[in-house]
């Protein structure tokens, strides 16, 4: 997800039960210019984890190159981007334009397979279809097979839906009985709790499922994930110390690894990610989004935990009240006109 998955967000959901990363999704004409800002997101894992470069373009040569760049960092999956609806991305005819031309589709998959070695699949994200009238997954998924995809990952709504209304599953089971075994077929799509994901993998008998949007502010998520695959006890969610903990990892990762005109932007996200939900978290967004050096906004993440952990420890109501349903927000925010203090939840994650 461009501007999402950096380096520092990958490593904190490696690190907390991810199986697999994708970087942002990078356009391949610029990789092949040089563009500094494309070529500064190709980050490999640390500690050697296997990750996933995105590529996305509709010039066969240039997604070609562009593999050989993502393999050279070393990649261990090429993965090409023909489901981003933004109308920046279609309006060049890239993204899940694509899924209107499945030929064209076809020879960039077959470009980018001839361009990487044989030990390096080459796979593909791609949308439900491109609005009602054309919901070509199962089709196009083997077209794309046919030409060298190792593996398809299908997300539930069409190109003219964009994030609104709600995935559907048929379009991903439909790819997954019509392409051979072998194949993986990935599910993706509203996956923002462990029922979500158990729904996927059952209504469409998906090999696996890709978490996008669900993630972000929640990376706890995939430990959650990785316990119902091994049947584990839930670790549940988050606990205050653990949030602590996990923000200030993030926050040393953006300081290791981020551009430094970005770590402003970057560290005012790791506060407003996890403090949500957290009593005081709204006052801190907007204190945070009106200061400007790094190590300030550093302090005021430290102090507003330090704070919240120091009145846990002495007995006081739990900092984590927040219901998440609208009715108790609607009741939390009369409250809070009527001189309560307490804050209503705001969910860690929203549809993938």
């Amino acid at each position: 997800m461009e501007a999402v998955t950096d380096l520092p967000f990958r490593t904190i959901c490696e690190e907390l039960g991810a199986a697999l990363t994708f970087t942002e999704f990078l356009s391949a004409e610029a990789l092949t210019r040089g563009a500094a800002k494309a070529v500064g997101r190709m980050w490999p894992s640390l500690q050697g984890r296997r990750f996933a470069v995105q590529i996305f373009g509709r010039e066969p040569e240039a997604l070609a190159r562009a593999a050989g760049m993502a393999v050279d960092v070393g990649a261990a999956i090429v993965d090409i981007n023909m489901g981003c609806p933004a109308k920046k991305v279609t309006a060049g005819a890239c993204g899940s334009a694509l899924m209107r031309e499945p030929a064209l589709a076809a020879e960039l998959v077959a470009a980018v397979r001839r361009a990487v070695p044989a030990q390096i699949p080459v796979t593909v994200k791609h949308r439900a279809g491109w609005d009602d009238a054309s919901l070509n997954a199962a089709e196009f998924a083997c077209r794309l097979v046919e030409a060298g995809a190792a593996m398809i990952t299908v997300h539930g709504r069409t190109r003219a839906q964009g994030f609104s209304g709600l995935a559907r599953m048929e379009p991903i089971a439909a790819a997954r009985a019509a392409l051979p075994r072998e194949i993986p077929v990935v599910g993706n799509g509203d996956v923002k709790d462990v029922a979500a994901y158990a729904r996927m993998k059952a209504e469409t008998g998906c090999d696996a499922v890709m978490v996008g949007r669900g993630a972000m502010g929640n990376p706890w998520f995939f430990r959650s994930l990785a316990a119902l695959e091994t049947g584990a006890a839930d670790p549940g969610p988050p606990t205050l110390a653990e949030r602590h903990r996990v923000w200030r990892r993030h926050a040393e990762l953006v300081l290791a690894h981020s551009p430094e005109k970005m770590r402003q932007h970057e560290l005012r996200k790791t506060l407003a990610w996890y403090s949500r939900g957290l009593y005081g978290g709204s006052s801190l967004r907007q204190r945070a989004s009106s200061v400007d050096e790094p190590p300030a906004l550093l302090e005021m993440g430290r102090a507003f935990f330090n704070e919240l952990e120091a009145a846990e420890s002495a007995g006081m109501p739990r900092p984590m009240l927040a219901p998440a349903d609208p009715v108790a927000k609607s009741m939390a925010r009369h409250g809070r006109r009527a001189g309560s203090h307490d804050e209503a939840d705001e969910a860690c994650v929203a549809a993938s």
